[in-house]
């Protein structure tokens, strides 16, 4: 297997394993009697360890020669703290795997983007990354079916039985990965054969408008976004509408399928007309969503709301990494900036869970407060204000598209010519 095409399997491997548990956590803990406010905390506590962490990470990342060691440790070390919560599901040990998940799982975003960097260089680099985020969504379709199955079987222990064999499999991948591949200078956003020297210092991050604005958006998406799929799992659980572990996968396997052609028609969309129209339909797609969610309480309805989720997520996953790297071109500090926008953008995710389970508790009787009536359940108030969030983020992008370098993208090479991590680098936009 060569390089590039274990890299590909990588990212299928990781798709169970980077992101622990997911949206079957919630599902898990309501059926352990849990309260939709506690989960809200473990969720929040969670992702808030992973927006402390990502960006140290992402600085450890620039800095490390050993990317594929980082990779294989944080893998197993996801897999370990699910593993607790499946034995000792009890508050404490919740929150601590959950924060233990959201400290080593932010190490493996930039790890795979700067081996990715640094493997093909920056002409071909948004090109792979469509196909990296293409093989991911496809792992994840893959490990969604086998919960689905197999769930029938064992019940939600079948999550956990996945994700084990799927991180075994993705050490094989990362060993397959040949280290002498990986330009660790083009890896962290320099020139090749650059060095340490050529870095520009920490402050470029908060120098540079475009990553702050690109930051904001998404941190606005991501509030608006995240607690969508575990309302929807929470809600057929509590309301008794059905097997949620299996509405559950089939909303992932649905938003997923969804998101392998995005991914790809996503790089497609850059190098042809650039990221403007990417963002828009992003921005766009998650009101819809909402509104969707909100309007339609039969499990069902879980398939379209996860179809618009492959529409909004599936171009942000290709769209997030790509352009960083270009507003950061030159700086060498790639990894470290991803990680500060990633960072923000799980404020939003991580503060959203706690406002998504406060919305489902007490929604309704906010707005009867300020004489507004509505017929909609408190998962339903809560679908509509989430939704609403990504408006906000509309607006932002909107006010301020000209300061982000939005033009399409030129450097990959048809019919299969890879520049490589030693192709000249074009200037930052």
């Amino acid at each position: 297997m060569n390089t590039v095409a274990a890299l590909t399997t990588l990212n299928f491997l990781l798709a169970d394993v980077r992101d622990g548990l997911g949206p079957y956590l919630a599902i898990f803990l309501q059926g352990q009697g849990w309260s939709a406010i506690d989960i809200g905390y473990v969720l929040t506590i969670g992702g808030l360890a992973g927006m402390i962490a990502t960006t140290p990470m992402g600085a450890f990342v620039d800095a490390t020669r050993r990317k594929r060691v980082v990779t294989l440790v944080a893998a197993i070390a996801v897999t370990a703290a699910c593993l607790a919560i499946l034995y000792f599901p009890s508050f404490p040990v919740v929150a601590i795997s959950q924060a233990l998940t959201g400290v080593v799982g932010a190490v493996i975003p930039p790890a795979i983007a700067a081996m990715t960097l640094g493997i093909v260089g920056p002409k071909e680099f948004s090109h792979q990354i469509g196909r990296n985020e293409a093989a991911n969504h496809s792992g994840n379709v893959v490990a969604a079916v086998a919960c689905a199955g197999f769930s029938y079987l064992v019940g939600i222990q079948a999550v956990f039985f996945v994700m084990i064999a799927m991180a075994v499999g993705s050490i094989a991948a990362t060993l397959a990965i040949r280290e002498s591949a990986i330009d660790h200078d083009v890896a962290r956003g320099l020139d090749k054969g650059a060095g340490d020297n050529g870095a520009s210092g920490f402050s470029v991050l908060l120098k540079t408008p475009a990553l702050l604005i690109f930051g904001l958006i998404l941190m606005l998406f991501h509030f608006g976004n995240a607690p969508m799929l575990p309302l929807v799992g929470q809600r057929i659980e509590a309301l008794g509408l059905g097997n949620a572990v299996f509405w559950t996968s089939v909303a992932i396997i649905v938003a997923q399928a969804v998101m392998v052609p995005m991914a790809l028609f996503a790089a497609r969309i850059a190098e042809r007309y650039g990221y403007a129209p990417l963002l828009l339909a992003a921005l766009v797609a998650l009101p819809v969503r909402g509104i969707v969610a909100a309007s339609v309480t039969d499990a069902w309805i879980a398939i379209p709301v996860q179809m618009l989720d492959g529409v909004g997520a599936g171009i942000l996953s290709v769209v997030t990494p790509a352009l960083v790297a270009r507003i950061l071109r030159g700086t060498g500090r790639f990894n470290v900036g991803l990680g500060a926008v990633m960072t923000v953008q799980g404020i939003g995710a991580s503060l959203s869970t706690t406002a998504a389970g406060y919305l489902v508790q007490d929604g309704r009787a906010w707005l009867s407060a300020l004489g507004v009536e509505t017929g909609f359940t408190g998962y339903g108030v809560a679908f509509l204000g989430h939704g609403a969030v990504a408006l906000v983020a509309l607006a932002v992008f909107l006010a301020t598209m000209r300061l982000m370098p939005l033009e399409p993208e030129s450097g990959h090479v048809r019919g299969g010519a890879a520049s490589g991590p030693g192709a000249p680098t074009p200037a930052t936009a």
